[in-house]
């Protein structure tokens, strides 16, 4: 008889590809949420997995289920789940489910504020081209690759991106905590989550904590080049082997990246940036300790096309070219930003950057954000000022922004229409666009403006 599992909650992104990985494995799986948005809507409703009615509905909770699965999106008074823990079934979050069904595997974790989905992506590629067999999770649409999770009876490694986030609304412990893994890599360490973690030594503790619970014989991989993971790597941990890795050897040309590899051969790869030098070397050496070897990752990572919405190419037409970024937090768009600047040097760049995450709002965090636009040209950044009410947060004001950016020549819009507008009024004066958000920029859509622009 198949297994019955519920998740409260279904409409998430990581938890409706787990959905589908159950339903695909031949699980009966049954969900609820308030709200589900595209693209889960619709992979959603390929499946037959698609709840019926938008709402919670405690009669959905029976006996039978094997185990009910939560996710951040409930709250605590959550009718489905006050049902489920008064009849005493399993309840798990999606971290704790996976490690359950992933105890006799070889489980890898990528962790890190920055490039966890890119270097856990390129892991996952290297893999799938080799033919080797695994599962994974992994917080980003790959090419190739069916679902954004998989969980078999019979591969066995698991890689796992692994989010210092809370689990679920009952369970506070970030969810790589949960995962115990045999090997990990914390790719960088950057405040972020300031809602859960509201001082930056909270925040770093949770690492600590990930890299003090690494087993006798597991592996710590970290980037050298960060000062917080250099304290954490270097700290001496029983029976555990530590290894450092930093950017790997490359060249640019003409626009192209090459890597180096030790032999002097050039590689041609996809993606650029010294931050996606550091992921690929960090990948290369997770991949070295699943046996992967050196000719092995050089002969598939030229096929790699990175993940979606990471440094993504939307348009390119003669000398001018469009990309987008999921980039949010200030490392990351100050990354992302100098990536396309060094790529292209002779272009001229105009960024454009989203305040959307609870962190990017908080008028306190903001200032974190000094200096991470000045490798553009051009500079704006957008905001939308009934997000603060809806967050219940304190507003914070276009001249609160330009402080915070520290840029005097920053333009700061806050409404859609008059964003499309300024952009227009760009067209002429720039040759690369970077748009960077883990939003909309209003309801913006980005192919059409690319047209315009590009």
């Amino acid at each position: 008889m198949s297994k019955s599992i519920h998740f409260i909650s279904i409409g998430g992104s990581a938890m409706h590809n787990l959905a589908l990985a159950l339903h695909q494995q031949g699980y009966i799986v049954t969900g609820s949420d308030d709200e589900i948005y595209e693209p889960s809507r619709s992979r959603l409703q390929q499946q037959g997995l698609l709840p019926a009615i938008i709402g919670w509905f405690p009669e959905k909770i029976h006996a039978e289920l094997e185990a009910v699965i939560v996710g951040m999106h409930a709250r605590k008074d959550n009718p489905e789940l006050v049902r489920a823990q008064e009849m005493g079934l399993p309840i798990f979050s999606y971290p704790e489910y996976i490690y359950q069904q992933s105890k006799q595997k070889q489980r890898v974790v990528i962790a890190g504020s920055h490039g966890k989905t890119t270097i856990t992506s390129i892991v996952l590629h290297v893999l799938k081209y080799h033919n080797r067999q695994f599962d994974y999770l992994v917080g980003a649409q790959l090419d190739g690759f069916e679902t954004m999770a998989k969980l078999s009876a019979d591969a066995p490694l698991i890689v796992i991106e692994g989010d210092e986030y809370a689990s679920s609304p009952v369970d506070s412990q970030p969810k790589f905590l949960h995962y115990h893994p045999h090997i990990a890599l914390i790719s960088g360490i950057a405040w972020d989550h300031v809602n859960l973690y509201p001082t930056w030594e909270l925040y770093v503790d949770q690492f600590e904590m990930l890299a003090e619970a690494m087993p006798k014989g597991g592996i710590l991989i970290f980037d050298e080049s960060d000062d917080m993971l250099d304290v954490i790597g270097q700290k001496e941990r029983a029976d555990v082997n530590e290894i450092p890795y930093q950017a790997h050897p490359h060249t640019i040309v003409d626009g192209a990246t090459f890597l180096i590899t030790r032999q002097g051969k050039q590689i041609p790869v996809q993606i650029f940036g010294e931050h996606n030098m550091k992921n690929l070397s960090g990948a290369l050496t997770v991949l070295d300790q699943i046996g992967i070897t050196d000719d092995q990752f050089y002969e598939a990572i030229s096929s790699f096309k990175g993940a979606a919405h990471r440094l993504e190419k939307i348009a390119q037409n003669g000398n001018r070219i469009f990309f987008r970024d999921f980039a949010h937090s200030p490392s990351k768009v100050e990354a992302t930003t100098e990536a396309v600047k060094q790529q292209f040097p002779n272009k001229r760049l105009l960024a454009a950057f989203e305040l959307h995450t609870y962190s990017s709002l908080n008028k306190t965090f903001l200032s974190q954000y000094k200096g991470s636009l000045d490798s553009a040209d051009t500079a704006v950044v957008y905001f939308d000022a009934n997000t603060f009410a809806i967050k219940q947060l304190s507003p914070i004001s276009p001249d609160d922004v330009k402080v915070a950016f520290e840029r005097p020549d920053l333009t700061v819009l806050t409404d859609p229409a008059d964003l499309e507008s300024y952009l227009s009024s760009q067209r002429e004066k720039a040759d690369a666009f970077l748009f960077m958000s883990s939003g909309t920029f209003g309801g913006i859509d980005l192919e059409t403006l690319s047209d315009q622009l590009i």
